[in-house]
């Protein structure tokens, strides 16, 4: 990972400190004026430093032409230290970076061939695009009630079936840790010249040591996109778009994604992952070793707890799951009684401790670089606590999924035709054969259960409410309590 650039440099970072010691000021926004108009009740919460930092990124840190490239070089410097030919930064998160990337491969006609444990971000790629998806369905575990990537031979046998399609687009890591075979899929892509979209958000960390599952770039992808603020160290909505090799139009892609992003792009978010290449590339590799051993060190202590099992084996082997990430782990804490919802509410309420994901019976925990024996002993302290209490625990109502052909829906219209068609609102209990006008997402993990064009059924309908009754938490049905549905108008 070294090349021709001083990796030792943070040229964003480090604008941002010389912004200070030459005492610049602004008359243009931010109207805060670096915090001097900030009350006293907010300074008291946030402290003035964020909103120093806070400062215009063009006509600001930089000058209105951008004449010092400070941006273009921390991108430039984080492509040569992961592998990429190129990159570009976002403060509007993957979200926005995986819309650009589909929009960019695929334009606005024709299909698309996408993982059906996508994320919602996908979904609203679909939207806006107009591309019609291909679906690879993932490989559904029935006893946990999770899914694991597509393999290889999935996605074969898609393109078999629509070799027009412009692109595929694969998640890995998944939410549950999971890792796809991007090399073999790829593999596939490039028999038919089409591009790889890997939307490795769970990912940042993966180029920096070789303990960790592949790097999309180094397994053949031609786009990936990361968020730093995941498994990374950055702030939130830091997002990394990677590309490489010749098949997606590099000038086409920052097109669509500077058609996509803010015209405001926050300083903060930038230096912050400025810094986290920099850190990474001086003390990444050594951090990850001792991170993998702590983590496998919490993971034996919490394998010890009477209820909870963290799972491994189980999502490797026979289905198309190929790699695991080490830094993090997936407890099921059904033998408690309990749901994965009560156990993150209570450890949340009796701890102050905030987990990942939860779902029917799993829990989900994140082992990042800044982890210590301090933090993962008030997490396996937690846990304890936990397995004591569960049994006085109100029982919830069972979540009630179905067998894994029942959450296969029928794609009907493409998801653009039927979010911005003539819709009408239904009682849920009658929405059943009705093609859904809106998605339908279980977060965390973040997966719809159905999206813009599927025919609902009602195994699906019921399955989710079922899962609102037991705590399941769904942002963005038009009625957050699934008693009616957004769908498609029939026509007579």
């Amino acid at each position: 990972m070294s090349g021709d650039l001083d990796q030792t440099q943070a040229p964003f970072l480090d604008a941002l400190r010389d912004y200070h010691a030459r005492d610049r000021y602004g008359f243009s926004p931010p109207g805060h004026r670096q915090g001097r108009g900030v009350d006293a009740d907010t300074l008291a919460v946030l402290g003035k430093d964020p909103f120093r930092a806070d400062v215009l990124a063009s006509g600001g840190l930089d000058d209105r032409r951008s004449s010092n490239g400070y941006l273009t070089t921390a991108e430039s410097l984080m492509a040569e230290a992961v592998g990429a030919d190129t990159v570009f930064f976002s403060t509007c998160g993957s979200s926005l970076s995986v819309k650009a990337a589909m929009l960019a491969v695929a334009g606005v006609e024709g299909g698309i061939l996408v993982s059906r444990d996508a994320h919602k971000s996908v979904t609203a790629g679909l939207v806006f695009s107009g591309l019609q998806p291909y679906w690879v369905e993932p490989r559904l575990d029935r006893d946990q009630g999770i899914s694991h990537p597509p393999s290889p031979a999935d996605y074969a046998a898609v393109w078999d079936e629509h070799p027009d399609a412009a692109a595929a687009l694969v998640v890995s890591p998944t939410p549950y840790g999971t890792c796809a075979d991007i090399a073999g899929i790829a593999a596939v892509c490039h028999e038919r010249g089409k591009p790889l979209i890997v939307d490795e958000a769970w990912g940042a960390h993966l180029p920096f040591s070789e303990q960790l599952p592949s790097w999309a770039m180094d397994a053949g992808a031609d786009v990936c996109v990361t968020s730093v603020h995941k498994m990374g160290l950055g702030f939130e909505q830091g997002s990394v778009l990677h590309l490489r090799g010749d098949l997606v139009d590099h000038d086409h892609l920052w097109a669509c994604a500077d058609m996509l992003m803010t015209t405001s792009p926050n300083v903060l978010v930038y230096a912050g992952m400025d810094g986290w290449r920099r850190h990474m590339m001086r003390d990444g590799a050594g951090l990850i070793a001792q991170t993998i051993a702590l983590a496998e060190q919490t993971r034996q202590r919490i394998e010890a707890i009477d209820g909870i099992h963290v799972l491994h084996d189980e999502l490797l082997g026979a289905e198309a799951s190929h790699q695991l990430d080490p830094m993090r782990m997936l407890l099921d804490v059904e033998a408690l009684g309990i749901t994965g919802y009560q156990a993150h509410d209570w450890v949340r309420e009796h701890h102050r401790l905030d987990l990942g994901l939860s779902d029917h019976r799993h829990l989900g925990i994140d082992v990042s670089l800044a982890d210590d024996d301090f933090t993962t002993d008030r997490l396996v302290h937690a846990l304890r606590s936990l397995a004591v209490a569960a049994p006085d625990l109100p029982q919830t109502p069972p979540v009630r999924i179905p067998e894994p052909s029942g959450l296969l829906l029928e794609s009907v219209m493409t998801p653009r035709d039927a979010f911005f068609g003539a819709v009408e609102l239904v009682p849920a209990d009658q929405a059943a054969g009705r093609i859904a006008a809106e998605q339908a997402t279980p977060y965390p993990p973040g997966i719809p259960a159905y999206v813009p064009g599927e025919r609902l059924t009602a195994e699906v309908i019921d399955y989710l409410r079922s899962g609102l009754d037991a705590g399941m938490v769904m942002p963005d049905p038009t009625d957050g309590s699934l008693g009616v549905i957004r769908v498609v108008q029939e026509t007579s």
